[in-house]
């Protein structure tokens, strides 16, 4: 989010003047109000929306993204600005130029971490080639051999409140804060979405929302930027084997101790920490869980695929949505095209089940049961007519009833109350009796406000399908 609201508010105010640091405090506090408000307002279940596919593809696409940024601290090369595809090319095009010192500083970083990971996740690798790379720097005077390092950092207390908080700030910061707000959310729940498959706990969408939400609010009264749940620093804590917020309290604590002494991080090299993000990136690039997604179905495949590319090369925010798009279309494309269940009794019980189910289930001559178990909309309403005049003439005997099992069917939209009157206009025409079973409320209310329930007949509703088969077959001749 960084880019993001740094290039939103540089806009408004000269970066890096008084005014752009009030204005990023007050984004802060509002991006925090409003995540807040999402989780208050049980807006959780938005995370839902985020498929394993999804997440898979958008946790790789972050990686691609940690690499490529970090590639010219990696080779020593000048910082690169742009799209990924951009960078790369820079990259590519300056090999010549590359620093030998800070790729050997970053190719031994990166053994070291390798190597503590494999021993034991426990060991500090990435802080032992942090100190080591460091002292290295400073007694060999690297500086003069074109080694970049952090350099200087401002530090001291900072100033708790808001400043230049006004109507007119609001009403200028309020668009990017939405903007930041979305990216948040998205983020989150991406993120702690991935990290609770990985780590085999539940979630709780909402409490994270808030959690993230009054970060934001605490970080912009203390002069800070906003904040969110960090791909890349959530798999630093995990392969440290981090498993509580105890891991980043303890961080927090620790910067502030280490306030007074960060002098001493002047001599950190770029290429140490580029090493260092390059490994948790390949952390984070699940190349296991995309060969499973690819067997299991390519159309989910593509899905994942498409928000790697789409986050790696475009955007974080703009993956993430064209992915969940896609998703929902897919849902609503195969939600359109149910299959509607023609059910047989099973013998010597009351029960029934479905005939491409059960392998001893009968059709009982004459009568015809069918289970549609998806709500009754818009998108498959067309379908349920035609699914309806097909089973009609698989029947067996003369038809005189059919029994429709509402169990699933949770809602009936207008359009759909009106597939099912011009089905039961056709039953009617052929002198054919129409019942419903194991229709819930919601459904019964719906029928009420088409007319149909009346239509029906109070007398032609039932609890159970063999209920209503004993009740009304006995009156029908020939079944």
């Amino acid at each position: 989010i960084a880019p993001l609201f740094a290039v939103g508010i540089s806009h408004l105010a000269l970066t890096g003047s008084s005014q752009y640091i009030d204005l990023i405090g007050i984004l802060a506090v509002m991006v925090g109000v409003i995540v807040a408000l999402v989780s208050l307002l049980r807006l959780g279940w938005i995370a839902e929306f985020l498929s394993t596919p999804i997440i898979t593809g958008f946790l790789a696409g972050v990686a691609v993204i940690i690499v490529v940024h970090q590639l010219p601290d990696f080779f020593g090369l000048p910082a690169v600005s742009g799209s990924t595809l951009h960078r790369i090319d820079v990259v590519a095009s300056h090999l010549g130029a590359t620093n030998r010192w800070s790729i050997g500083i970053g190719a031994v970083v990166l053994g070291i971490v390798i190597a503590a990971e494999r021993i034991d996740r426990r060991l500090p690798g990435a802080l032992v080639g942090l100190i080591g790379s460091t002292l290295l720097v400073g007694a060999l005077g690297l500086h003069a051999h074109g080694v970049a390092t952090l350099g200087p950092l401002a530090h001291g207390a900072p100033r708790v409140g808001l400043y230049g908080l006004s109507w007119a700030a609001i009403r200028k910061v309020a668009p990017v804060a939405l903007v930041v707000a979305l990216l948040v959310v998205s983020q989150t729940a991406a993120t702690t979405r991935a990290f609770a498959d990985q780590g085999g706990y539940q979630i709780d969408a909402g409490r994270d929302f808030l959690g993230v939400g009054v970060g934001n609010i605490v970080a912009g009264l203390f002069g800070s930027f906003p904040v969110n749940a960090s791909p890349a620093r959530t798999a630093a804590v995990a392969s440290a084997s981090g498993r509580t917020q105890a891991a980043g309290l303890g961080a927090a604590a620790a910067l502030v101790l280490l306030v007074p002494a960060s002098g001493l991080l002047k001599d950190v090299p770029l290429a140490t920490l580029a090493a260092v993000l390059i490994f948790v990136a390949t952390r984070i690039f699940h190349q296991h869980e995309l060969r499973a997604i690819a067997h299991f179905d390519r159309f989910e495949f593509a899905l994942a695929v498409v928000t790697l590319l789409i986050v790696a090369l475009v955007g974080v925010e703009q993956g993430i949505g064209a992915a969940v798009g896609l998703a929902i279309l897919d849902r609503t494309r195969l939600s359109a095209r149910p299959q509607l269940h023609v059910l047989g009794r099973i013998p010597n019980t009351t029960s029934w089940a479905p005939l491409s189910v059960e392998n001893h289930v009968a059709q009982v001559p004459g009568v015809l049961v069918v289970l549609f178990a998806t709500p009754l909309w818009y998108a498959n309403a067309v379908h349920f007519h035609s699914q309806m005049d097909a089973a009609r003439g698989r029947a067996t005997g003369t038809l005189r009833l059919v029994v429709l099992d509402a169990l699933g069917m949770a809602d009936i939209d207008y359009t759909g109350s009106k597939a099912l009157r011009s089905v039961i206009d056709e039953l009617e025409g052929d002198h054919i009796d129409f019942a419903v079973a194991r229709a819930g409320r919601r459904v019964c209310e719906c029928l009420n406000k088409s007319g149909l329930y009346e239509r029906i007949g109070a007398d032609h509703f039932f609890p159970a399908v063999d209920v209503a088969v004993t009740t009304l077959g006995s009156k029908s001749p020939g079944t």
